[in-house]
């Protein structure tokens, strides 16, 4: 991969867990995103001079060159923007690694809606390009972590977000459970499809979807947002 074979921005992900980066760039690059992988912390310095990419990824837990060796690395030599994996251990790095000069840290296990919008204030233009989505009279606003319902702010917890997110961007398909489990709660395993269905219920509830025409369940399936017709 090089700047010449490029058809969207690339992130370059420095993670020793294969997994998580694999399925990072499942969900990103259905929204443009390429994603290059590498497993350790001098792997990563190679390839930001050999792919210069467009914004960094750095888990705090990195073999071989820690996270803040590579992010002091970077700064010295590169204006890349570079953003902090970090888990619920990892706040001393965190201090250190925005200190090295990371722009931002996200919570690890990574996932696409919470990444999304600092991968495009992170880049040049400050996340000018998909910043919001609409669906009828819902308007979702990625980067301002947002929902307007008919122009009125609607305030959802974080996972509630995510997953109006995720069905906003498939309108007029069905998602099932299943992917619903894997691409907003990071998980293989459908341990409680009741979680789904609360969740779906106090979305609803929140848009003012009392008849279920907004968001409709497709039974022993999924559910599908559709366009108002």
């Amino acid at each position: 991969m090089n700047g010449d074979t490029r058809t969207g921005p690339l992130l370059l992900v420095a993670d020793p867990e294969a997994g998580l980066v694999a399925d990072l760039a499942v969900a990103l690059e259905r929204e443009g995103i390429e994603v290059q992988g590498v497993g350790d912390g001098a792997q990563a310095l190679l390839q930001v001079g050999a792919l210069h990419p467009d914004v960094l990824l750095v888990s705090a837990a990195l073999p071989v060159l820690g996270a803040v060796e590579v992010i002091r690395a970077v700064r010295s030599s590169r204006e890349v923007p570079v953003l902090l994996g970090i888990g619920d251990h990892d706040a001393e790095h965190a201090v250190q690694a925005l200190t090295a000069g990371a722009n931002a840290c996200v919570a690890r296990p990574y996932r696409s809606p919470e990444l999304l919008p600092l991968i495009h204030a992170a880049m040049p233009g400050g996340g000018s390009a998909r910043k919001a989505i609409s669906v009828g009279h819902v308007e979702l606003d990625l980067e301002a972590y947002q929902v307007r319902v008919a122009g009125e702010t609607v305030h959802l917890p974080l996972r509630e977000f995510e997953l109006l997110h995720y069905l906003m961007r498939h309108v007029d398909r069905t998602v099932t459970r299943e992917q619903i489990m894997r691409h907003v709660w990071n998980s293989a395993f459908t341990t409680s499809t009741n979680t789904i269905a609360v969740h779906v219920k106090r979305i609803r509830a929140r848009l003012g979807d009392h008849d279920d025409r907004l968001i409709q369940t497709v039974r022993s399936v999924g559910y599908r947002m559709v366009t108002p017709g």
